[in-house]
């Protein structure tokens, strides 16, 4: 497929996710939710117990104790900076269990500074108390003290799990959670967990650091000309070679300097643009790219052999890049994403927002191979390697001719047939109207940013056994991967069932869930600066 050809049919299935579901359906009336005099089911309720006891359960238990703390790690290449880590590794050590175990995690909170911590399981529907976002669902685990998660893990997936305070996320504290299915339907040799990440942490900055001067908004860099500088305003001639977007001029060491009247800019990244994420792809500059805690002048390695059928789970644990994924001359077979199968696509590459996860099935060819993950409109990029047989290790900035391939978005997968939801009429809709700008950095929802001290303030009200439609609608000149906690929800009427979906700039996405899991749940951006801006709000169950 020519270039042209490929990017319009991309940016149409991207934009038009729930378009078909805008014209099928018109149940329900628009809802915000303001929180006038509605009684919330708290995390504590009964409601939240009745709904884990329906819950399948093996009886097995898996133990484990996770210590947040000070660490310096090794990222390859020389690169080792300090870091706040679990268990002094990142990513932190793979937990596997099988479905309907109960895990048992006990977070041990050792940080410096009386910084406090959580740990959320993302894209886990698990028990509202123990989804690990205080204040709203639990207290923070204060520094010197310890918390205790369990719950049961009842649907195979895909998953991982970090910490949801501040932008704690973007430091290392995160690690892969697989639930494997005893019934797998899926046959392959082999599996192997790529989990990306955008890395500034102890190299040069913290992730505090970065958000302080991203606070300001380009409105506080005086001297720039603030129509160049309107991030949303760039087209596709910032470098889209050949249908693959390079990201322009922007490197990840780029001085705003240029465009700003000399005024430096020590984080935030200018002119990083991408077609297939509707203009501006990111605001942080970051000096490393990694794949399973590698840099990419040293990369990680996976030995296998030629013939061999290999599942790798990719996960996007970053907090301002999506990555375009391939894996040099191989073709990829994507059979999930965010935990739940899909009608099986063959594809050269995938896109992959903050939080989002795909399951993709690869046969090997012989040789030595790179997987590499473009960090989508920066110029730069994560590696690893796969290696089979003998060959020359390619170049770090190698860039395979499949990422400028065939590419799939979600809106254009089909959710497998026996997890697609049943046919219901809507009993409400609400519009999640996305706000704010780069000049101010106010990211919010509905135009209100969420307030940590009141979770309860202006909630999104639902009711159990409701059928529910979001409609994301994208007020901004950026793209958000909007992510729900607690539950799956599905690309209209018949995409596939997701937890993270990107929303393009001006575009709006209608998504439908079956309220069956009662608390109060988080719903954000997954950009981490975004979310902890405001772009933030509790679906809350009535009681």
């Amino acid at each position: 497929m020519n270039s042209i050809n490929r990017r319009s049919v991309l940016l149409a299935g991207l934009g038009a996710a729930g378009t078909g579901a805008l014209a099928a359906c018109n149940g329900g009336s628009a809802n915000t939710g303001s929180g006038s005099g509605n009684a919330l089911v708290s995390p504590s309720d009964s409601a939240v117990a009745a709904a884990d006891k329906k819950r399948t359960s093996t009886g097995r238990q898996q133990k484990l104790t996770l210590t947040a703390a000070p660490a310096m790690i090794d990222l390859g290449g020389g690169v080792m900076p300090k870091t706040w880590a679990f268990d002094g590794r990142t990513p932190g050590k793979e937990v596997r269990l099988s479905v309907g175990d109960t895990l048992v995690a006990e977070l041990s909170n050792q940080l410096p500074n009386k910084t406090t911590t959580s740990i959320h399981w993302h894209g886990i529907a698990l028990r509202n108390d123990m989804d690990g976002v205080p204040p709203a669902t639990q207290t923070t685990v204060r520094a010197g003290s310890t918390f205790t998660y369990r719950f049961i893990a009842d649907a195979p997936g895909t998953y991982f799990f970090h910490p949801h305070i501040g932008v704690q996320l973007d430091r290392g504290l995160y690690a892969p959670l697989i639930v494997e299915d005893p019934k797998e339907p899926l046959p392959y040799d082999d599996e192997w967990v790529v989990l990306l990440d955008d890395w500034v942490d102890g190299v040069t900055g913290t992730p505090d650091e970065v958000f302080s001067e991203l606070k300001l908004g380009m409105a506080g860099m005086s001297g720039m000309d603030m129509n160049s500088a309107d991030m949303g305003s760039s087209s596709d001639s910032m470098g889209d070679m050949g249908g693959m977007d390079m990201g322009g001029s922007a490197s990840p060491s780029a001085s705003a300097s240029a465009s700003s009247g000399g005024m430096s800019k020590k984080f935030m990244l200018m002119g990083a643009t991408s077609s297939l994420l509707g203009g501006d792809a990111g605001d942080v500059k970051y000096p490393h790219h990694l794949i399973n805690g590698r840099v990419a002048t040293d990369p990680d390695v996976y030995t296998g052999k030629p013939g061999k059928k290999v599942r790798l789970r990719i996960i996007n644990a970053g907090s301002d890049t999506a990555y375009r994924v391939a894996l040099g001359g191989h073709k990829l077979t994507i059979t999930h994403t965010d935990g739940f199968p899909v009608q099986h696509q063959e594809v050269d590459a995938l896109l992959v927002g903050m939080g989002e996860r795909y399951d993709v099935l690869v046969t090997l060819g012989d040789g030595v191979f790179p997987l590499v993950a473009l960090a989508e409109g920066k110029n730069a990029n994560g590696l690893a390697l796969v290696r089979t047989g003998s060959g020359t290790t390619p170049q770090a900035t190698v860039r395979p001719k499949e990422l400028g391939g065939m590419l799939m978005t979600a809106p254009q997968l089909r959710a497998a047939d026996d997890v697609r939801l049943k046919s219901a009429k809507t009993d409400v809709t609400h519009q999640i109207k996305l706000t704010g700008s780069m000049m101010k950095y106010n990211w919010a929802i509905n135009g209100t940013p969420f307030d940590m001290k009141n979770p309860e303030a202006h909630p999104i009200v639902i009711e159990e056994g409701q059928r529910v439609r979001l409609d994301f609608v994208n007020t901004t000149e950026m793209w958000h991967p909007m992510h729900l906690h607690g539950h799956t929800y599905q690309l209209g009427t018949s995409g596939p069932r997701k937890d993270t979906a990107i929303v393009l700039p001006k575009k709006t996405v209608s998504v439908f869930l079956d309220a069956d899991n009662p608390g109060q749940w988080m719903m954000h951006c997954h950009n981490a600066y975004h979310g902890e801006a405001g772009m933030m709000a509790n679906v809350a169950y009535k009681a």
